[in-house]
């Protein structure tokens, strides 16, 4: 090793420092989705960025997606996907489906992705130790005609979440492992329900009062009205360039899941292009990061 290489590393590990010291003992919820679950490479650096984490004191908790694995499944059944305003239509056949997607393949794909870099690694879905009570998500329509009530559309088996226990997961965080989410609830009658895994992930951040949300998306971040990336943003910046527009379109609920986040006591939500490697260690480890940081 060069003189030159030796020093680049030593930078590196003298500017994490402070945040391995500021960050030992706090919670981060990762949602994990987007090309970062596809892509050989970004699975790989994924994994290893979370298992750093658990080896400096902190404490990872990994709520992941699946949509396109289990687009491609339905496909493979000859089974449509169907949607309505973005959620995915599930009756029971689908749910049986997603269960098996999420629940199965997808969660267990990470959870082994871990344990290959060396952590330990606990899947679960919310069905687990009563980790997510769900209730039914019904959506509305407007009426074109201003005198009708909305019309209430169902799109069966998708939940929202009703209440979050996480006994499991502080008992999981106290043993030295790192929990795995697939968003699946359950109702009071026993019924599971499809969540939407940004809608977990920010809930469980909130009932674990984490240090940190990090959302992994197919995008740079929040940007502004030029296409730059915006690397900080306070909840009252977020909510002006809601209003004026900037924020919309896919950005938007996201934005808003942190923003709720946020307003509950988790101290900061990271929006992170999953697209770049190692963007978690690089995000939560460097001055400048790889996403936009709301709050903090």
């Amino acid at each position: 090793m060069d003189t030159s290489n030796a020093l680049n590393i030593a930078k590196v590990l003298t500017e994490a420092l402070p945040y391995i010291q500021r960050f030992a003992g706090k919670t981060l919820v990762i949602k994990y989705g987007g090309n970062a679950m596809i892509d050989e490479a970004l699975k790989q650096s994924f994994a290893r960025d979370v298992v750093l984490m658990k080896l400096v004191g902190m404490n990872p908790v990994v709520v992941h997606g699946g949509g396109p694995q289990i687009g491609k499944l339905l496909e493979r059944m000859g089974k449509k996907s169907e949607f309505v305003q973005g959620m995915r239509v599930t009756d029971q056949e689908t749910m049986d489906v997603v269960e098996m997607v999420l629940g199965g393949l997808v969660n267990k794909e990470i959870v082994n992705l871990i344990n290959q870099q060396g952590g330990k690694a606990v899947g679960l879905t919310g069905k687990d130790g009563g980790l997510i009570r769900a209730h039914k998500m019904l959506l509305t329509k407007l009426s074109a005609d201003e005198k009708l009530p909305p019309e209430i559309i169902d799109i069966g088996h998708v939940g929202e979440v009703h209440k979050i226990d996480p006994k499991i997961v502080e008992l999981l965080d106290s043993g030295d492992f790192i929990p795995v989410i697939a968003p699946i609830g359950v109702g009071e009658d026993g019924q599971t329900y499809n969540i939407n895994a940004d809608v977990v992930a920010s809930k469980l951040a909130n009932t674990l009062q984490a240090e940190k949300l990090m959302l992994l998306t197919n995008t740079s971040g929040v940007l502004d009205k030029q296409g730059q990336l915006l690397r900080k943003l306070s909840a009252k910046d977020a909510r002006t360039l809601i209003a004026d527009g900037t924020i919309s379109g896919g950005m938007l609920p996201k934005v808003n899941y942190a923003l709720d986040a946020v307003a509950s006591g988790v101290r900061a939500c990271h929006i992170v292009d999953g697209r770049v490697p190692h963007a978690v260690m690089l995000e939560i480890f460097t001055d400048q990061g790889v996403g936009t940081l709301i709050g903090g």
